[in-house]
């Protein structure tokens, strides 16, 4: 073959070939194409080793599938929750063309939609009656046509012949009225056609027990009402009744809303919109909102909370890592059963990289799988429990059936790369294998390596650090950046903490002995497990243990109103004549058994003395009392220690910024009820007040002797607004250990003395024991002739509400620990498969099979939570001790949190790993395998 020299071509003869790409290119080229060629093979061998082990591919499969489902339900539920512009539209309107909603008698500024307005001046909001349907049809313009809607108007009801009674919002609304047709579903019945009819949602009539054509009474027995139709309001699937307008029980402004549903003979404008709200109507139609630009530009219309978003993306990240941590043992198990293919491919020329790619592709293709089962499942399920979840979640009807593409996909890639992590450590692992010992089908050594202890201690003493900043300064995504560093360092520790539990086992029986060293074998399976026991049981234990201190705390900070076993009871409404008192005492006698009965008789400003306005009344603490510093963010450290200091601002922060002082009158008949003083200090304070003085509950208003009151009379005179200010001193006397709210306990001399007078409106009843709801309903019935009562039980004790949440986080750790130490033991077993061959030859019991299960179990459950209790209870210390020093250094002064741990959580949690030895040696068979026989 000849070479000859470039040059022009001659003629006649052919052109000159493309010039070659330059190399680097054709080795970016070459390199790209083997590397999809390496990841093609990768994960057809993937595809086979799934097929091959099934077991453990329904395994990952699972722990794959059930939390991309889960996701996905939130997700599909939340979107078909979320509705559509044009939805809201069709459910508020119906087959009306648009929907006024009154709001006060003063002009209001709208966005486009409706949804939000706020008054157009900044002058006084008027409070004026609603306008009447003929005045809105006269601003709507010939042609129109409207009708009147009310909502939220509170109704009683009592089925008759029954004791029980239910409370609910009323709708108003004359459901045969062509255009509120599309605003409800007429699910049984009629609709109501009169005043003596109403219609109940499924809900109420639940509530009431009560059935169709029952009949019902308002519990202040002034209307009966008979029930002719179950209707369904999509907005609200709670207990509503609807009411015809005949029937309309006419209520205060601020608990009803006003609307009307309008017909138009053409389309709203923007210049009728701005009329309408000339008159403090909101204006709800079907436009799109693109229509008219100039009523555009909300302020605060698609606002994001980033700290929300933040605190989602670390909590997800959370539940990610303990997926990754409950599905790595089985990648590493497969990695071990394979070690003699991937050495093949290794001798075949296979280097680091493609050893990687193999167990990597793995995770790729069951991530993928999980992936798209959960999704197909996650639909299905939103689409089914549909029903289920608009009546007791949402309590409101969906929009149409739709997904959430953008969260799908979301979801499946977190699903993939949940894959992905979960084999990246055995992928590391089996590229650094040994050859020879992978084709002999022998056991690597592991391998102690430091970097990773120092890297594990590193990051947890780096996430402590990073969670006690982030609780000092209120930072909920610093605490749980701190807390994932922190349990990632912990995990890069547990392989170490394994090998030297290891090494003590040489001092036990041979059943756990095997087992630490099988774990100790197989850290790579091992560790995860741990890891996610661990990880599990220290959130559910931080978590407990920050709730039941927070518990404990908010008791402290708690101020009962009233001493203990005493109840209280009111009146929901002010009547003009006064309840007899004689009648409350015989109905809480006859029914509470009560002991005691006091007043509780409210002071206020005597009407009919001038100057007639605003009035109110207030103890006035001596000049020596008040605390010269005033709390805002421009103190200085300095000056909160001095105010720290000052015995005068030693109180703590809600009596500061709500010193709420409740002024009675009473004339010492009802000191021992309201203030559970001592006999003697109580018959020295009912001797000031029958001598015309004044008693206080916190003695910093005392001043040698006496009582300051002041009394503020405000009234508007040439058009400013003028205050008179009354101070009277008054005998007084002081009960410091008095019980309940703070008190100025006025004599009816000095209060007609200050210009007052009193209302009864509640009463102070002592019980021998919390009446149930029947004894409260019978109270309420034998006081019925004087308006609405209820009981208020107080017994200086706020109820905590966190147990069920602490039984569920603790649930969710076991779970999780009987999950791993399961799977753990169950790969350790099918691994061990030689060992126990090898007991069987050498005439171990049957019973030795399920005392090692057992003891496996133990290993993963109970090491998991033993690591998990210590870091949960430390985690929670440092976050708790942050935030007591930062309120050591505050003022106004906040009580410290106490730490509390949560035994309940921790009994529950020292069980788990017993029920998962136990599990484990009752479902492992004792009969011991025989790999060989000799003949």
């Amino acid at each position: 073959m000849t070479l000859r020299p470039a040059g022009r071509l001659r003629a006649g003869s052919r052109p000159a070939r493309t010039p070659e790409p330059a190399p680097s290119a054709l080795g970016r080229r070459r390199h790209a194409a083997e590397l999809i060629a390496s990841w093609r093979a990768a994960l057809r061998i993937a595809r086979r080793e799934a097929r091959r082990a099934r077991g453990r591919t329904g395994l990952v499969l699972a722990m794959i599938t059930l939390p991309v489902l889960v996701l996905t339900f939130l997700a599909v539920s939340y979107d078909m929750s979320e509705l559509t512009h044009a939805e809201r539209v069709d459910r508020q309107l119906g087959a009306a063309d648009a929907k006024l909603t009154w709001v006060g008698d003063f002009p209001v500024a709208q966005d486009e939609l409706g949804e939000n307005w706020s008054p157009r001046d900044h002058g006084p909001v008027g409070e004026g009656p609603p306008p009447t349907t003929g005045q809105i049809t006269q601003l709507l313009g010939p042609g129109s046509r409207a009708t009147e809607t009310r909502g939220w108007v509170p109704l009683a009801l009592r089925v008759d012949g029954h004791r029980k009674a239910a409370s609910f919002n009323g709708r108003v609304l004359d459901l045969t009225d062509p255009l509120t047709h599309g605003t409800f579903r007429l699910r049984q019945g009629r609709a109501p056609v009169a005043a003596g009819e109403v219609a109940a949602s499924p809900v109420a009539l639940r509530e009431l027990g009560a059935r169709l054509g029952d009949t019902v009474t308002a519990t202040d027995g002034k209307n009966t009402y008979r029930i002719v139709g179950v209707v369904e309001f999509p907005d609200d699937l709670g207990p509503l009744v609807a009411l015809h307008p005949a029937a309309d029980p006419r209520t205060e402004r601020a608990t009803a809303e006003t609307s009307w549903l309008v017909d138009l003979p053409a389309t709203i404008d923007a210049d009728l919109v701005r009329r309408l709200n000339e008159h403090g109507v909101v204006v709800i139609r079907r436009t799109a909102p693109q229509e008219h630009t100039t009523l555009r530009g909300w302020p605060d219309a698609g606002a994001t909370n980033l700290d929300e978003l933040g605190s989602g993306v670390l909590v997800s990240g959370l539940g990610l890592l303990e997926v990754v941590l409950l599905v790595g043992p089985a990648f590493a198990v497969g990695v071990r059963r394979r070690r003699r293919d991937l050495a093949l491919v290794a001798v075949a020329g296979g280097d680091a990289a493609q050893l990687r790619r193999v167990v990597l592709a793995d995770g790729v293709v069951l991530g993928l799988l999980g992936a798209a089962a959960g999704l197909l499942l996650g639909v299905v399920t939103a689409f089914a429990a549909r029903p289920l979840v608009e009546e007791y979640v949402f309590s409101a009807r969906f929009g149409g059936y739709r997904c959430w593409p953008a969260a799908l996909v979301a979801i499946g890639g977190v699903a993939v790369l949940a894959g992905v992590l979960a084999a990246l450590a055995p992928a590391w692992t089996a590229a650094r294998q040994d050859v020879v010992a992978g084709l002999a089908g022998r056991r690597t050594p592991p391998r102690n390596r430091g970097r990773w202890l120092a890297l594990g201690l590193a990051l947890t003493a780096g996430g402590a650090l990073i969670a006690a900043f982030g609780a000092a300064r209120s930072v909920p995504s610093l605490i749980l950046v701190g807390l994932i560093l922190g349990e990632l360092g912990l995990v890069f520790c547990t392989p170490t903490l394994i090998g030297l539990l290891a090494r003590l086992g040489r001092l036990l029986p041979l059943a756990p002995r095997i087992a630490l060293r099988d774990a100790s074998r197989n850290r790579a399976s091992a560790a995860p497990a741990i890891s996610a026991v661990m990880a599990a049981v220290a959130a559910s234990v931080a978590l407990g243990t920050y709730l039941t201190s927070d518990s404990v705390r908010s008791v402290q900070n708690s101020r009962p109103t009233l001493p203990a076993g005493t109840a209280q009871l009111y009146s929901t409404e002010r009547r003009a004549e006064p309840v007899p008192l004689a009648a409350v005492v015989s109905a809480a006698g006859t029914h509470l058994r009560a002991g005691a009965v006091a007043p509780l008789s409210f002071a206020e400003c005597d009407p009919g003395r001038e100057p007639a306005g605003a009035c109110s009344v207030d103890a006035v603490l001596p000049p020596e009392q008040v605390c010269p510093w005033r709390p805002n963010d421009q103190m200085t450290v300095e000056q909160r220690r001095l105010a720290r200091a000052d015995p005068r601002c030693r109180f703590p922060s809600p009596d500061f910024y709500s010193p709420y002082l409740q002024i009675l009158v009473d004339d010492g008949t009802g000191l021992p009820v309201l203030t559970g003083a001592s006999p003697a200090q109580t018959a020295a304070a009912t001797a000031v007040l029958r001598a015309g003085g004044a008693v206080v509950t916190d003695p910093r208003y005392l001043h040698e002797g006496s009582v300051a009151v002041a009394v503020d009379r405000s009234a508007e005179r040439a058009g400013a607004e003028t205050t008179d200010r009354t101070v009277s001193v008054l005998t007084g006397y002081a009960l410091p250990d008095a019980v309940g709210s703070p008190r100025l306990l006025l004599s009816p001399t000095a209060a007609d003395r200050l210009g007052l007078t009193s209302f009864t409106q509640s009463w102070a009843i002592t019980v021998p024991a919390a009446p149930d709801e029947e004894q409260q309903q019978r109270l309420a019935d034998a006081l019925r002739p004087y308006g609405e009562f209820v009981l208020d039980l107080d017994r200086g004790q706020i109820p905590s509400n966190d147990a069920r949440l602490l039984l569920l986080l603790a649930a969710a750790a076991g779970v999780i620990t009987v999950g791993a130490a399961g799977i753990a033991t169950g790969l350790a077993a099918a691994e061990g498969r030689g060992d126990l061959s090898t007991l069987a030859a050498v005439g171990a019991s049957p019973r030795v099979r399920r005392l090692l299960a057992l003891c496996q179990a133990g290993v993963i459950a109970g090491l998991g939570s033993v690591l998990g209790i210590g870091a949960g209870l430390g985690t929670a210390v440092i976050i708790l001790t942050s935030i007591n020093r930062q309120y050591a250094q505050s003022w106004p002064i906040m009580n410290p949190y106490p730490l509390v741990v949560p035994w309940a959580t921790l009994g529950v949690l020292v069980v788990v790993p017993l029920v998962a030895m136990l599990g484990a040696g009752l479902l492992t068979r004792s009969r011991l395998p025989i790999e060989r026989r000799l003949d």
